[in-house]
């Protein structure tokens, strides 16, 4: 029957024009990965590139110093790594979509310090459930911070305890509770008219309790702003604006940086948008993880977290 055999023709004819060639799925995915996979080598190399300067080194007129740059750019980016793999992981858990982590590479010194402006990852579908955001919002933070408590510890057990007039004017930084818990546990407490020399590895860490505690801001849609959602619902919009007039406050009295925090946090907005089950209770489990987040960002904060001169 020629008729039947023409359509049985035509509908395999259509079909085969809706499948995909062959590899391409796997192209596609290359593709997708081709920017996070070239901002995270140029974040290597820019954060190379300032570890080697804050050893003293010069890569471009020595392109072996570039070796001084390995324990300061390996820790960061490690710690960097871990935090934005922390999301990643448990977004996946939670079947929500997301892209791999982005890097931002940054000036090295004597324009900047440390090579880089940290990562983030973006969600390409909504979060739906109180418990899911709640997760993945405090996943980061504590991942990161693992690693750079770790780093503290290992990098302050070689760091130089010296007299701050050996020191001069140099960039002097703010002391979190925990940091300086973990100095005590290492033997690296220094006694009056003394400081800490912190190594890279130190260092590194020492980034790693900063973007720790600013990520874990209550403040519209950073980790502390899931959190803080999640467990306050919509009156995490009273703690983002009170936050914001804190960091103000801690502006005018200290660090001028914070004026920046201020401002951006009025620019991109301090609400946290609605999710759906906002009247499900969270269970005691995801409140310790949740007020567990709350006492990591005050053990991590520091209200003046750099300064210039003998203190």
């Amino acid at each position: 029957m020629p008729e039947r055999d023409q359509a049985h023709h035509d509908i395999q004819m259509h079909a085969g024009t809706e499948m995909p060639p062959p590899g391409a799925a796997t192209r596609a995915a290359a593709r997708r990965m081709a920017l996070p996979v070239a901002l995270f080598l140029l974040t290597v190399c820019t954060t190379l590139l300032a570890g080697a300067y804050q050893e003293g080194g010069d890569p471009f007129l020595r392109p072996a110093d570039l070796a001084r740059g390995v324990p300061f750019s390996f820790t960061l980016m490690s710690i960097l790594f871990v935090h934005e793999m922390g999301h990643y992981l448990v977004s996946k858990q939670y079947g929500v979509e997301t892209t791999p982590p982005y890097f931002i590479p940054g000036p090295w010194p004597p324009l900047g310090l440390i090579g880089t402006f940290g990562a983030f990852i973006r969600m390409k579908s909504p979060i739906l459930r109180k418990d899911a955001l709640l997760d993945i919002g405090a996943a980061g933070p504590i991942a990161g911070f693992i690693v750079a408590a770790l780093a503290i510890g290992v990098g302050l057990s070689s760091s130089r305890i010296v007299r701050i007039e050996e020191t001069g004017p140099l960039l002097r930084l703010g002391d979190p509770l925990v940091f300086s818990w973990i100095a005590q546990l290492v033997g690296k407490t220094p006694p009056m008219g003394y400081d800490i020399a912190l190594n890279s590895v130190a260092f590194a860490g020492w980034i790693g309790l900063f973007v720790t505690s600013l990520n874990l801001l209550p403040i519209g849609q950073l980790d502390g702003g899931h959190i803080a959602y999640a467990l306050l619902g919509a009156r995490q919009r009273y703690v983002s604006l009170g936050m914001v007039f804190v960091l103000v406050f801690l502006g005018a009295i200290g660090w001028r940086g914070w004026y920046v925090w201020a401002l951006l946090a009025a620019l991109f907005g301090m609400r946290h948008p609605p999710i759906l089950d906002e009247d499900t209770p969270l269970d005691l489990a995801h409140h310790l993880v949740g007020w567990g987040s709350v006492v990591l960002l005050i053990v991590t904060f520091m209200p003046v977290p750099f300064s210039i001169g003998a203190r």
